[in-house]
């Protein structure tokens, strides 16, 4: 028996969430039986889409239990194996984070061939999940031209940034907001055209406008809110609105009011469209065959924020809706 530790949910949390509504908790692990393996968690990630999974409401997926362990993606090393499937040593990706170790059948991991000189870690951000949902929601949806206006929310967390850069790759001028000027300073370092510091730039609209006078052609949201009013307002004819997440609106206890000027969507006959990255989970091998030479080559770079230690997992959460990470928010193991 191995002991082990990991977050479960106390309580649903009431607005922004608290330390209070997690709990540290302490287990043994047995052996892994026939066909199952023990891994040893390295890095786990917390996302915002998580904060929707502690409402015991329907969705996409189940809710988080209450008293039951927290889900999320991560990476880690396969330290006992009963499999001939995975070996001791292998690499995996899982959806078992909050926890240190686990014992799982090993048909349930996915063993990860790391390309030399890129961390295992990368397969949570910019290899992984928000790397996929960047570029499928992008190409797919918006299907960027050279030449593009790109209006990018939050685009110096996970996904943003990577929206903001593959524009950019793709020939397109890209205006970004961030909540501060070392953000905004370091996603002008990626090459990216306008940043703007949406927390001091007194009217966003006018400072939109003044980087995009013509107007934009997409719009990638991961903010929604007052961002969403603005991009409708300065949408071009034919303009693509991509609605990836609105993490403005996530803790409201109660409904926020809508954009005013949806009338415009007829006017200029703009497409507004959601999504969930599972929608394009077939297009992985595709998403890597593109994105894997940028990163060779250094042309698609990624910043991560690490905290450290299990019991530091709440607190990694809560600081993705106090804009505390630069890029991906991590949490090592």
């Amino acid at each position: 028996m191995a002991t082990t530790h990991e977050i479960r949910l106390a309580a649903r949390p009431v607005g922004v969430p608290a330390t209070s509504d997690f709990v540290l908790a302490s287990l043994d692990l047995p052996a892994p039986g026939d066909g199952e393996v023990l891994v040893h968690n390295k890095f786990m990630s917390v996302d915002p889409y998580m904060r929707g999974r502690m409402y015991d409401r329907p969705s996409y997926v189940p809710p988080f239990a209450i008293g039951e362990v927290l889900q999320g993606g991560a990476v880690g090393v396969v330290a006992a194996s009963n499999s001939d499937k995975l070996k001791v040593g292998d690499v995996v990706l899982s959806m078992l984070g909050w926890r240190e170790a686990f014992v799982t059948a090993a048909g349930a991991l996915e063993k990860l061939d790391v390309p030399s000189g890129v961390p295992m870690e990368a397969f949570l951000g910019v290899l992984g999940m928000p790397g996929l949902t960047a570029w499928a929601g992008l190409t797919q949806i918006g299907k960027p031209k050279p030449g593009d206006v790109v209006f990018v929310s939050g685009a110096a967390g996970a996904v943003g940034s990577i929206v903001a850069q593959v524009a950019k790759l793709k020939g397109c001028t890209v205006v970004a907001t961030a909540g501060s000027d070392e953000k905004c300073e370091w996603l002008k370092g990626l090459g990216i055209d306008h940043a703007i510091n949406y927390r001091t730039c007194g009217n966003l609209l006018a400072a939109v406008q003044a980087a995009a006078p013509k107007g934009i052609d997409i719009y990638f949201d991961n903010v929604g809110g007052e961002h969403l009013e603005v991009a409708i307002e300065v949408a071009r004819p034919f303009a693509r609105l991509i609605e990836c997440g609105m993490i403005s609106a996530y803790n409201d206890t109660d409904p926020a009011p809508g954009p005013k000027n949806l009338i415009q969507i007829v006017g200029k006959s703009l497409t507004i469209r959601g999504f969930i990255v599972m929608e394009f989970a077939g297009l992985r091998g595709d998403f890597l065959a593109e994105v894997g030479p940028w990163i060779r080559h250094g042309k698609l770079k990624w910043q991560e924020t690490v905290l450290e230690g299990i019991a530091e997992a709440p607190n990694a959460f809560i600081g993705l809706f106090e804009g505390k990470n630069t890029g991906k928010m991590l949490v090592k193991l």
